[in-house]
């Protein structure tokens, strides 16, 4: 799941499809245009044409649900977490609490101080962020990781990542539009120590 929105397994196949039916698609308007003889596609064509989209769609979200699924089974695994400790010895490496408001992003540490501005991890650690908004609809995006969550007003939502592998900065951000100052609500992913 840490790479759901790459382009690798189902997602590279989706892809693929979708570029070939387009370009069939295009060739076959160029055709019924352009040819000197009145071109006409055959009823079965279309009826594979339709089926071919069907079978996509069918496809995709069967792989969809399953990614979604195994995603989901992390949290549940975990259960609901009550401290650090327990954390570290179950499924996740890390658990920060994380507080969204207008207009930023405060995360809770180990030893319940709080960061305004930073989330700290280690390279390739497995970890799961509560998440708590008690004023408007928010929205928490990391690029690096490929993962976007909405978070609700007075409803803690989790969400899980794999930290990238090499150390640095990474952005986070609201992706909804939260206020006036939504444009300064970022925050850092900041991955620290040696490369896993």
């Amino acid at each position: 799941m840490e790479n759901a929105l790459g382009l690798s397994g189902y997602t590279a196949t989706m892809m693929a499809l979708v570029f070939i039916v387009l370009g069939l698609g295009i060739a076959a308007l160029f055709a019924a245009l352009f040819l000197p003889t009145r071109w006409k596609l055959k009823y079965r064509m279309e009826f594979l044409f339709v089926a071919l989209l069907i079978g996509m769609v069918w496809y995709a979200d069967r792989e969809s649900t399953a990614v979604f699924e195994q995603y989901q089974g992390e949290i549940e695994k975990a259960g609901r977490l009550s401290a650090q400790a327990d954390a570290v010895d179950g499924n996740f490496d890390r658990v920060l609490k994380v507080i969204v408001f207008q207009w930023g992003f405060a995360f809770l540490t180990d030893d319940d101080a709080i960061s305004r501005n930073a989330a700290i991890v280690q390279p390739g650690e497995k970890v799961l962020f509560r998440i708590f908004g008690n004023d408007v609809i928010h929205g928490m995006n990391i690029p690096a990781v490929g993962i976007t969550a909405e978070i609700e007003p007075g409803v803690e939502r989790d969400i899980w990542i794999r930290a990238p592998q090499k150390p640095g900065k990474y952005l986070i951000q609201c992706l909804n539009y939260c206020g006036v100052g939504h444009a300064q609500m970022k925050a850092w992913l900041v991955v620290e120590g040696q490369e896993a």
